[in-house]
């Protein structure tokens, strides 16, 4: 089992040799503007394109709560867009967050990640405008990445 890194630094710009997955929440309602995707899409336009298309053609794909959607921006780093929140603002069903997706998202990219061989780079994922703990957070990650031997670097940026 590999441990989860924290590191200061940016999540756009992953500290790592060989292949390099940079990790992600998106929303369910193809909003794509706040956060951490601003970073995103300063550094790279194919990630929001691709989350933008997999949103609007929804009904005749996998795009919902718990999916991933892998996008390579260069031959060696891919962004994984996971939909682990349910709309964009807290009400009475609490934050956006969705742990139960969230889980779902990173077993997947946990797939994704052995599949490549690659590590996978992420911002605090889910506890910024998604309301989320990273007490209840870190775990799912351990659970889902460390211990099938990924690579888990968690950004702080400063």
């Amino acid at each position: 089992m590999k441990a989860l890194r924290v590191v200061a630094g940016d999540a756009t710009s992953p500290q790592a040799k060989g292949v390099k997955i940079v990790a992600h929440v998106c929303n369910d309602l193809g909003g794509w503007g706040k956060g951490f995707v601003v970073a995103v899409s300063r550094r790279w336009a194919e990630p929001e394109a691709a989350y933008r298309a997999w949103h609007r053609g929804r009904s005749g794909n996998d795009f919902g709560l718990g999916a991933v959607q892998l996008v390579r921006v260069k031959p060696d780093v891919w962004v994984a867009n996971m939909v682990g929140q349910r709309g964009m603002r807290t009400g009475s069903s609490g934050p956006p967050i969705r742990y139960d997706a969230l889980e779902r998202c990173l077993v997947a990219l946990a797939g994704y990640a052995v599949e490549l061989g690659a590590s996978v780079h992420m911002p605090r994922i889910g506890c910024g405008l998604a309301g989320g703990r990273w007490s209840r957070v870190e775990p799912l990650i351990t659970e889902a990445l460390c211990a099938r031997d990924v690579e888990v670097t968690v950004y702080d940026h400063g």
